[in-house]
């Protein structure tokens, strides 16, 4: 990363770069563009998981696969949300209270998109039912807490 001087608070602006191209700017492409693969995968994994619960399925890898990739999604979209909410915070953006509001509500999202790695001792059936339920809910608050963004 090259430190620009520039007339600001801390007397860098850790975005910029020589060719005038902005980090944040690209890191924010990549957690915007990310949301669309997860819910890609999340469609998939509601698709799967109720026709794994309605036809009495036994849980397999590929729904291991699913649950995973879905939560592994979860966790670099909240890296990356991170990593800009700080970055973009100090370097003038600051933190107001919808920006907060965000964060909060897409870390409660990531957790419960981790349930369904932690029914490994239920039946198959049940096994779908919590992970669609909990993946609905995980797609619900990722709803609100892109709301949040636009109030």
């Amino acid at each position: 990363m090259t430190l620009v001087p520039v007339n600001s608070s801390s007397g860098y602006n850790l975005g910029k770069s020589y060719y005038g191209e902005t980090y944040m700017d690209f890191l924010l492409t990549i957690h915007s563009t990310l949301r669309w693969i997860i819910i890609v995968v999340a469609v998939l994994a509601v698709i799967k998981f109720a026709f794994g619960w309605a036809m009495n399925s036994s849980f397999k890898g590929m729904d291991r696969g699913l649950a995973s990739g879905f939560s592994g999604l979860l966790d670099l979209q909240v890296l990356l949300g991170l990593i800009y909410f700080v970055w973009s915070g100090i370097d003038g953006m600051g933190f107001p209270r919808y920006r907060w509001e965000h964060m909060v509500t897409m870390l409660i999202a990531a957790a419960v998109g981790h349930v369904p790695s932690r029914l490994k001792a239920l039946g198959g059936r049940q096994r779908f039912f919590y992970s669609l339920v909990a993946i609905l809910i995980a797609l619900g608050l990722i709803y609100v807490g892109i709301t949040r963004l636009s109030a």
